[in-house]
């Protein structure tokens, strides 16, 4: 029986902010072992003398680099009950998924491999709760090959924005489902009749501010925002994708973020008429990411340029679906007039107001010119903008969309 936990420890916190009972805090000493000292576990080393290897009631695997002992399912099973076989069975609730260890993605059995019994999974504990109980900090996580998602950071804040007034409009039902979730569904009870989490879907041609506006919004209401990238998590072979995801959501559900899929119909595309074995793959895919992304109880949010290549049965799906349109003159004029940095000056030929009527670039066009013409006037040792820059910062910008001034 483990001695009561300092009151002031994180571990202390921890046990009496779940309430948990010994048998609890048991497992969550054993699998924190490996990460802290994990030369405790070394007794499980001994061999059955009467077969002349460890004990299979022990369970137990050994790592790739790790030279430890590292406790399974069985191992945590024969901790709580020995071989007391009623007891064992009792315990085995400890890992149901209406536990709060599963619940709260806290600990947990890895899967096995095929054909062998549940519990000879290793037994894991999160990865932000073994920061917690080490550095009483939870950290934010790192891109890896088990959570494929990068914190997507911009110095732009909400107020910076220059969007369209739809667009602006259709954003306040998400920052309003951000602020009232809790009171929503929990004071006035509609977790009963609608599902958890909230999805929507931002489209629009390049350049028009979607993954800015991801952003921007996360840092308004409080909260991280992870970028997934869709590079590593497709793969070809079968299964990977949907592996690669699971642990994407199980991650990001624990970090209460927000989830950017950028350019989307990568991932949730339409699906395609069954002619060969990878067609019929291909649709269990998107079948099992319309499952996943629907039982996901956090925000997410879908990019794409094309709505019309989403399937449909995504579309259903979204709460909100917020269009990101080519600005207009004035939000164009917007654009050109804030963008410039402060120390700059403009030549007297610049006339802003007829270069935003003129010329229809997305937001993203205007500061790549922006940029060029900044680093021309660097070039010449002038903090002034002449036109020509400008100009020739928009000829290029038309240019890569086969258009010219």
């Amino acid at each position: 029986t483990p001695a009561p936990p300092p009151e002031a420890s994180a571990f202390g916190h921890f046990v009496r902010h779940y309430r948990m009972g010994v048998d609890e805090q048991i497992l969550v000493l054993l699998a924190l072992a490996p990460h802290v000292q994990p030369q405790l576990l070394d007794v499980f080393f001994q061999k059955n003398p009467i077969t002349d290897r460890g004990f299979t009631e022990f369970g137990g695997v050994r790592g790739r680099m790790h030279g430890g002992f590292l406790p399974t399912g069985e191992t945590a099973l024969f901790a709580l009950s020995g071989g007391d076989l009623e007891r064992r069975i009792a315990c085995e609730r400890y890992f149901d998924r209406d536990h709060y260890f599963a619940r709260h993605d806290l600990l947990k059995i890895e899967p096995p491999p095929a054909g062998e019994p549940r519990f000879s999974g290793q037994l894991v504990l999160s990865d932000q709760i073994i920061d917690l109980l080490t550095t009483s900090v939870i950290k934010k996580p790192d891109f890896s090959a088990s959570f494929p998602a990068r914190l997507l950071r911009s110095e732009m804040a909400w107020g910076d924005l220059v969007l369209a007034p739809s667009t602006h409009e259709q954003l306040q039902e998400l920052m309003a489902w951000i602020a009232y979730e809790q009171t929503l569904m929990e004071e006035w009870g509609l977790k009963k009749r609608v599902q958890p989490g909230y999805r929507c879907l931002f489209y629009g041609p390049p350049g028009t501010g979607k993954t800015v506006t991801a952003a921007a919004l996360a840092c308004q209401a409080g909260m991280d925002v992870y970028r997934v990238d869709l590079a590593t998590v497709v793969s070809k072979y079968i299964g990977e994708t949907e592996k690669n995801l699971e642990r994407i959501f199980e991650r990001a559900q624990s970090l209460n973020c927000i989830l950017f899929f950028d350019e989307g119909d990568a991932l949730f595309g339409k699906r395609t008429n069954v002619s060969d074995a990878h067609d019929r793959y291909a649709n269990q895919e998107v079948a099992y990411l319309l499952q996943r992304i629907e039982n996901y109880a956090g925000v997410v949010i879908l990019a794409t340029n094309y709505k019309s290549n989403l399937d449909e049965a995504f579309m259903r799906r979204f709460q909100a679906i917020v269009h990101f349109p080519i600005p207009d003159d004035d939000l164009r004029y917007r654009l050109w007039t804030q963008s410039f940095p402060d120390v700059c000056e403009m030549a007297a030929s610049v006339d802003m107001r007829q270069i935003a009527q003129k010329h229809e670039l997305s937001g993203g066009g205007i500061m790549n010119v922006v940029r060029y013409a900044s680093l021309m006037a660097l070039r010449r040792k002038s903090r002034v903008i002449e036109v020509l820059d400008i100009m020739t910062g928009i000829r290029r910008e038309l240019h890569k969309d086969g258009r010219t001034l």
